[in-house]
């Protein structure tokens, strides 16, 4: 299996627990006489079945990932950081950039006028920076997940 495959896999594994948690929380409890429309014994014990796989397939993810090699010489783990830390600080820097951009409306000539303390110019470059280097690793991220068998 591609390591692709079991991202997928995983993914499939947590939408299906939400949706057992789902159906537990709607059959835990009826009212007396009636009967639930579904064995929550059954979907307890699904539930634990699937956290146990979901567990097993999250250690070969992670064990390839520690051990796959990117092209620039970074495991993927260490890819996948910097990945994730360049879409927060750009995150980030949007949001100042938000808030700068936010018009302050004044009611009346006597209330205090603000002003912008960061140049919006330079936060915009940076952002754009993050926003190319998380393309260029997701990318690179991305073509080796689709090439790399899970250990």
């Amino acid at each position: 299996m591609k390591l692709a495959e079991a991202l997928l896999m995983r993914t499939e594994y947590q939408n299906k627990l939400a949706e057992l948690t789902r159906a537990l929380d709607q059959n835990i409890k009826v009212q007396e006489g009636d009967k639930p429309a579904l064995d929550p014994a059954a979907l307890i014990a699904e539930s634990l079945r699937l956290q146990d796989a979901l567990a097993e397939l999250i250690k070969q993810i992670n064990r390839t990932n520690q051990t796959t090699v990117l092209d620039n010489g970074v495991n993927l783990a260490n890819a996948l950081v910097q990945r994730d830390t360049a879409a927060k600080k750009r995150s980030f820097l949007t949001g100042i950039i938000e808030k700068a951009g936010t018009r302050d409306y004044r009611l009346t000539r006597a209330e205090i006028k603000m002003l912008v303390t960061v140049s919006i110019p330079e936060l915009q470059q940076q952002a754009d920076r993050l926003a190319k280097e998380f393309r260029e690793i997701d990318t690179a991220i991305q073509a080796k997940n689709w090439t790399t068998d899970i250990e």
